[in-house]
C-alpha cells in the first residue's frame, strides 16, 4: 500500500490553508485503509493494475476521514482519539473540523474523475448511493437514534453496521468490479462488503471488552457509555462465533466471483485476525 499512500498525499498538495491543514491530519493519519485495500485486492484479482484505482480508493478514504471527523464531534459521538491522536475538533477546532470534513466529501467527488472517464457516472452512483440518505448517513441516523436506548433488538444492531460501516465496504468492492469491466459480479460485491461491514463491527466490539485505548488508537466510548453492542446483545462467545460464521460466507460467495480471490482472500484474513 505504500506506493498508493505515496499518491493519496499528493492529493493534499495544494495551497494551504488552516482548514487544508485539518484534511490532511484526518486523511493521512495512520490507519487501516481497509477500503482501499479491498478495492485494489480486488482489481488485481481481476488482471487490472492497482493504480487503476488510486482516485476511487482515495475518494472513499476522503468519504470515511470526513465521517470520522464528524462522528467524533461532540454533537455526535464527542470522542477525543482517533487514529491513536486527538481527534481533529481537538487538535484544531471544531469549525475548522466541520470544515475539514465538509471539504474532504466535496473533494472525493473531484478526487474519482480521475478515474477511466467512461466509468465515472457509475463510480459516481455507487459513491453517493453508499455515502448518502440511504447508506452510510442512514447508519449514522440510526445510531444516534439508538443511543441511550436499552431494548436495542440483535436486527437493528444489524441494520446500523450493515449502513454504517458495511456501505463504504461494499463501495470499494462495487468500484473494482465496475472498474474491472465486470458489472456481472457487482450485486455478489455488494453483498460481501455489507456482510464484511457487520462482521468488522462485532470484532470492534470484542476488541471495545479485550482491548484498550492504546492498542486500539481510540476512545472506547461505546463501553464507557454502556452501549447496546453485539457483545453486550450476544455475549462475548457468541460474538466471536457470528464473527467465524460471517468470514465463512463472505469466503463462499468471494469463490463465485469471477476472479481467482488470492489477494481479496488476504485482505479478509487480515480483518479478521486484526488486533486493533
Amino acid at each position: 500500500m505504500r506506493d498508493f499512500e505515496t499518491w493519496l498525499q499528493r492529493t493534499m498538495d495544494k495551497p494551504d490553508s488552516r482548514t487544508r491543514q485539518a484534511m490532511s491530519y484526518a486523511l493521512l493519519a495512520p490507519g487501516k485503509r481497509i477500503r482501499p485495500a479491498l478495492l485494489l485486492a480486488a482489481l488485481e484479482d481481476y488482471g487490472c493494475p492497482r493504480q487503476a484505482g488510486y482516485p476511487a480508493a482515495a475518494a472513499l478514504e476522503m468519504i470515511h476521514s470526513y465521517s470520522l471527523i464528524h462522528d467524533d464531534l461532540p454533537a455526535m459521538d464527542d470522542d477525543d482519539l482517533r487514529r491513536g491522536r486527538p481527534s481533529t475538533h481537538r487538535a484544531f477546532d471544531e469549525a475548522t473540523a466541520i470544515l475539514a470534513g465538509d471539504a474532504l466529501l466535496t473533494q472525493a467527488f473531484e478526487t474519482v474523475l480521475g478515474c477511466d472517464r467512461s466509468k465515472v457516472p457509475e463510480l459516481v452512483e455507487i459513491l453517493s448511493r453508499n455515502a448518502g440518505a440511504e447508506g452510510m448517513i442512514l447508519g449514522q441516523t440510526l445510531d444516534l437514534g439508538a443511543e441511550g436506548a436499552r431494548d436495542i433488538t440483535f436486527a437493528q444492531l444489524e441494520d446500523i453496521d450493515r449502513y454504517k460501516t458495511g456501505c463504504l465496504i461494499a463501495a470499494a468492492l462495487e468500484m473494482a468490479a465496475v472498474l474491472a469491466g465486470h458489472e456481472e459480479d457487482q450485486e455478489t460485491m455488494r453483498d460481501i462488503g455489507l456482510m464484511l461491514g457487520i462482521e468488522f463491527q462485532i470484532q470492534d466490539d470484542i476488541l471495545d471488552v479485550t482491548s484498550t485505548e492504546e492498542v486500539m488508537g481510540k476512545s472506547l466510548s461505546d463501553r464507557d457509555r454502556e452501549k447496546s453492542t453485539f457483545v453486550s446483545t450476544l455475549g462475548l462467545n457468541p460474538a466471536r462465533d457470528m464473527v467465524k460464521d460471517l468470514d465463512s460466507r463472505i469466503r463462499l460467495l468471494a469463490r463465485s466471483l469471477h476472479m481467482e480471490p488470492d489477494r481479496l482472500l488476504q485482505v479478509f484474513d487480515q480483518l479478521l485476525n486484526r488486533s486493533r
